[in-house]
């Protein structure tokens, strides 16, 4: 009876974990280093791309980990809670939240379809995150490096250690700048 009092509710875990990935995702690294632009849209993309590799190594066979449809679901109350903030009418809000939905999808299966084809993947952030930009030259394959990096360090954690909250990310910083 006393122990229950130590558990940690699951809502907060995962709140705490789409915190880090938020956290991650807003490093100013991305922003003044990789060329992402600091913007509304530019925010949502890098967002984008750590959910999908968290939700990725939390899908087993296909079927997502409950813990992941939980993250899931706290991504998108997050979106709705943003759209509210920024003043789009509550009629409108259902409207944006199927883009947003689009947009997600077809972003993560572009990105985790080309995660092991470097070639791919940055012409996919060429595309999604970069919006074609001429900047995306330099930038986007030092994106795509740090993606295989970051692919790499979720699957050497444990699926049980991220579902409890303890994810880690690599250090943006420290992948090097690719020379053309």
């Amino acid at each position: 009876m006393i122990m229950s009092l130590f558990r940690r509710n699951p809502r907060d875990t995962i709140s705490a974990l789409y915190g880090m990935i938020v956290a991650q995702a807003r490093l100013p690294v991305f922003y003044r280093d990789y060329a992402v632009a600091d913007t509304v849209n530019g925010r949502f993309d890098l967002i984008v791309l750590h959910l999908a590799l968290v939700l990725d190594r939390l899908t087993d066979g296909g079927v997502l980990d409950p813990a992941g449809q939980a993250l899931f679901d706290r991504f998108c109350q997050d979106m709705d809670d943003n759209l509210r903030e920024m003043g789009i009418s509550d009629l409108k809000v259902p409207k944006e939240m199927k883009l947003m939905g689009q947009a997600f999808y077809g972003r993560s299966k572009a990105y985790l379809d080309a995660v092991s084809d470097r070639r791919a993947l940055v012409a996919a952030l060429t595309r999604n995150i970069y919006g074609g930009a001429p900047s995306a030259a330099a930038a986007a394959p030092r994106l795509a490096d740090y993606i295989g990096q970051a692919v790499g360090d979720l699957k050497a954690q444990d699926r049980a250690a991220i579902i409890d909250g303890r994810l880690r990310f690599p250090d943006p910083a420290a992948v090097p700048t690719p020379t053309v």
